[in-house]
């Protein structure tokens, strides 16, 4: 099996706990080492990584894939080299902090015939992936709205300065909002027109950190919620269609498992506890019912699967660079109506 050298521009909590691990189970992947700038911790976990002093440093080894998991107003600047030295790469979201940056990553890597991949990660939690599975096996007719919230409880800032910092960057739009809004383009495409309301709802923030943002098809109306005061949550996912409806809450357990150095593996990993299961009101041969709908398993796993075959098959990416570009669309259409306060049409 070809191995894919790989390497990480930080190994703080995203290297550590989002990509490492999968790495490292995947023997497609040799985790090379990463980019540690002040405290080198990854060859604690992984002796044989090496700890890199700069980007060039990096970029000079045999590294055949770089993981740009630095802060969202980093990404452009280094995905950008990163492509331009020949590496393929993966960039966590939000993928650049404008549309712009976007489509010049998506062009560059064509032209270079490089693969870029976007780690949406949350395709994979079990709660996205059962709604899709409910949906996509028409249970409940035609669509008529969706709503997909990401929503906590924690009116405290957060320790880590870049996220709340005012920069091109910060904010829950860019932080929380492009898991939402990428999952809602993986069920129904780009919408023809988007609301947004965007708010500072915590005591001495710099950055937003509410947002409600409606997404208009011709005949779906999608709508993607996240804040930070949200005490007593709603579900998750709240799909309603001309014959029925599922209520799903989230509760993908991969985050907190990993957090706790949980090491992940193909057979029981990312199995939600039946108490989270979805609740299915439909009408199914003129016969009405009530149930719950068993959890699919999660594994970002598989994210990482796609990738090792876009590069060694020259298959797409699992989350492709265009799809990155469709989010930061969403995006500015949503800072722009937000703005303006009204209907941005694309």
């Amino acid at each position: 099996m070809q191995k894919i050298k790989t390497a990480l521009l930080s190994y703080g909590m995203s290297g550590k706990v989002f990509h490492a691990p999968f790495l490292d189970i995947h023997p497609g992947f040799e985790l090379l080492g990463s980019w540690e700038r002040s405290k080198k911790l990854i060859q604690n976990d992984y002796p044989l990584a090496k700890s890199y002093a700069s980007l060039d440093d990096l970029l000079k080894d045999n590294v055949d894939l770089v993981i740009v998991n630095t802060p969202v107003e980093t990404h452009f600047e280094y995905a950008k080299k990163v492509l331009l030295a020949g590496k393929h790469a993966i960039v966590e979201k939000a993928f650049t902090t404008t549309l712009a940056e976007a489509q010049e990553l998506a062009a560059l890597a064509k032209e270079k015939g490089l693969k870029l991949a976007v780690f949406q990660n949350r395709r994979w939690d079990s709660d996205f992936k059962t709604v899709k599975k409910v949906i996509s096996e028409n249970l409940l007719g035609d669509i008529v709205e969706a709503e997909f919230h990401f929503d906590r409880y924690n009116p405290n800032l957060s320790p880590k300065q870049h996220k709340e910092t005012a920069n091109s960057g910060a904010g829950i739009l860019k932080d929380l909002g492009p898991h939402l809004i990428d999952q809602a383009l993986s069920f129904f495409g780009l919408p023809q027109a988007v609301f947004a309301d965007i708010r500072i709802t915590r005591a001495h923030s710099l950055v937003d950190d509410y947002i409600d943002i409606l997404l208009y098809y011709p005949d779906v109306r999608v709508r993607l919620k996240a804040g930070f005061f949200v005490r007593e949550a709603i579900p998750s996912y709240v799909i309603h269609g001309k014959k029925g409806s599922f209520l799903k809450v989230r509760g993908d357990v991969q985050e907190d498992d990993l957090k706790l150095a949980k090491k992940p593996n193909l057979d029981i990993w990312g199995k939600e506890p039946k108490t989270k299961e979805g609740i299915l009101h439909t009408e199914i041969n003129n016969d009405v019912l009530i149930e719950k709908i068993p959890t699919l398993q999660g594994n970002y796993y598989d994210f990482f699967d796609g990738v090792y075959n876009s590069i060694s098959k020259d298959m797409p990416e699992p989350v492709t660079a265009q799809d990155g570009v469709h989010v930061m669309q969403i995006i500015e259409a949503a800072i722009l109506s937000n703005n303006q306060k009204k209907v941005i049409d694309l």
